[in-house]
């Protein structure tokens, strides 16, 4: 599975946290440029949102309970930004692998408008993902200290 929602650090920290996941790894998806750095990425010209895989057991959790943890851990409202970090690169959008993950995507942002929240979440087809450097995966984990751009909340 694969999220964007702002800087991928703090996405990673709770997707890290959840039941049934088993590993993430932190990249960059729904560019048009090959093989990112993270300084490409970040003048904003290559289209790649700062993204995370989420390997997981479907034993212990589905993808839709992952999409609903997701939509939890972000402001999906929030245009091209997540907190004080600003430009698409940090947009909110889900990068679906078949169909039925983009039927789930689609069905969980439905509700949430029934709820009466303005959703921002773009839905994609993942076309390429490239992992983020090193120094950039488990940030949190090596470095200590907590996501500033992220919480939990729960909505569901």
């Amino acid at each position: 599975a694969y999220f964007a929602a702002g800087c991928f650090w703090g996405v990673q920290y709770y997707f890290n946290k959840f039941k049934g996941v088993i590993s993430t790894k932190v990249g960059y998806a729904g560019g048009n440029f090959e093989n990112p750095t993270y300084k490409d990425v970040c003048t904003g010209t290559t289209n790649h949102a700062e993204t995370v895989e989420v390997l997981y057991d479907s034993t212990k959790i589905t993808y839709e309970e992952l999409v609903k943890l997701f939509f939890e851990i972000h402001d999906f409202t929030q245009v091209n930004r997540q907190g004080p970090d600003i430009g698409s690169q940090y947009r909110s959008a889900i990068f679906y692998v078949d169909e039925n993950q983009k039927q789930i995507a689609n069905k969980i942002i439905d509700i949430l408008k029934t709820k009466g929240y303005d959703v921002a979440t773009q839905v994609n087809k993942i076309n390429k993902f490239y992992t983020a450097e090193d120094y950039h995966q488990n940030y949190y984990e090596k470095k200590g200290g907590m996501p500033y751009c992220h919480s939990y909340k729960k909505i569901f």
